[in-house]
C-alpha cells in the first residue's frame, strides 16, 4: 500500500461534499452554510451561490452543463438557470429519507440515495432504496435494501454502478443496462468493515477512491478490496474528486474537527489535493 501526501488547498468552509471539477476549478457545496463554492487550482475561493435551501450535500452537472443541486430536507433536485434556483425534481413522495447523493449517467438518467430514516432525530437504521430519475422526470426504483446509499459513481463506460453503503462498511456494485439504466446483478465490490465510506470517485483503471468518514482516510480501492493508496486526514473525510488540468489531482474535503464540533458548525472544513498516478476517466 502507498501512502501519499495531501496538500492543503483551501480552508474557512464548514462542511463540504460533492466536489465535482469542471472549467478548471473544483465545485462544492457547504452543507451548513448554504454556500456554493468554486474553488481554482491556486486556492482562490468564489462564491457561485447563496441562500441554498437547507442542507444541501451533493451536487453535479447535467450533460449540457447545467448545474443541479440537492436539497436535502426538502428531498428535491433544483438546477441552477441564471444563478437562480429551479426545481428540477421533487422526490418527496419516493424517498423516504432526507436525500442523499447521487450518480449520473451520459444522458443526465440520475441515480439518487436518501437516508431511509431520520438520523438527526436519533432513529434507528432503516434500509432504503435508490431512485431512478429519468431525464423527463419519470421517477422509478433502481434497487432496495441499501444501507445509507451515499456516494455512487459509473465505472466501466457506464455498464457498472459503484454505490458505497455507509454505516455497513460496504461499497455494492451493479450491472447497469446501457440503453434502460436498470441495475441487476448486485454484489460487494469492496468489504469496508470499521470504516464508514461517504463519497467516492472513480479512476481511469475503474479503481474507487473512497472516503471513509469515520476513520479521517481518503482510499484507492480496487474490485474485491484490496487498498493500493491511502491518505490520512485529522478528522473526517468527506468526498473526494479527479480533477486538475491533466487529471491527476484528487480533491478531497474533510472536516479537521470533532462531531460536535460539526454540529456546532465550526469553520474547520478544507480541500486538500494530492498528485495521483492513475488520472480521472477521459471524457
Amino acid at each position: 500500500m502507498r501512502i501519499r501526501e495531501a496538500k492543503l488547498l483551501a480552508s474557512d468552509f464548514i462542511f463540504l461534499e460533492a466536489p465535482r471539477w469542471k472549467d478548471g476549478a473544483v465545485w462544492a457545496p457547504d452543507v451548513f452554510d448554504s454556500i456554493l463554492y468554486r474553488v481554482d487550482m491556486q486556492g482562490k475561493k468564489e462564491v457561485v451561490l447563496r441562500d441554498l435551501p437547507p442542507r444541501p450535500n451533493s451536487f453535479n452537472f447535467l450533460p449540457d452543463g447545467t448545474p443541479i443541486i440537492v436539497s436535502s430536507v426538502a428531498r428535491h433536485i433544483n438546477k441552477i438557470v441564471d444563478g437562480k434556483l429551479e426545481l428540477y425534481v421533487d422526490l418527496s413522495n419516493f424517498a423516504t429519507g432526507d436525500l442523499n447523493d447521487f450518480g449520473i449517467d451520459d444522458s443526465g438518467r440520475l441515480y439518487v440515495g436518501n437516508f431511509g430514516y431520520d438520523i438527526f432525530a436519533g432513529e434507528p437504521i432503516k434500509l432504503t432504496s435508490i431512485h431512478t430519475v429519468e431525464p423527463d422526470g419519470r421517477v422509478s426504483v433502481a434497487a432496495t435494501d441499501m444501507e445509507f446509499p451515499n456516494g455512487t459513481v459509473l465505472i466501466n463506460s457506464g455498464r457498472t454502478l459503484i454505490v458505497s453503503e455507509t454505516w455497513c462498511g460496504r461499497i455494492s456494485s451493479f450491472d447497469r443496462d446501457l440503453v434502460t439504466g436498470a441495475l441487476s446483478n448486485r454484489r460487494q465490490f469492496a468489504d469496508l468493515s470499521g470504516r464508514h465510506p461517504d463519497g467516492i470517485c472513480a479512476d481511469a483503471e475503474g479503481a474507487i477512491w473512497v472516503s471513509s468518514f469515520n476513520t479521517g482516510e481518503v482510499l484507492r480501492v480496487l474490485d474485491g478490496g484490496e487498498i493500493t493508496d491511502r491518505i490520512e486526514f485529522e478528522g473526517s473525510a468527506i468526498a473526494c474528486e479527479l480533477g486538475g488540468p491533466d487529471g491527476h489531482t484528487l480533491f478531497c474535503t474533510t472536516y479537521s474537527g470533532t462531531y460536535p464540533d460539526q454540529m456546532q458548525h465550526k469553520r474547520l472544513g478544507l480541500i486538500h489535493t494530492v498528485v495521483v498516478d492513475v488520472p480521472a476517466p477521459s471524457e
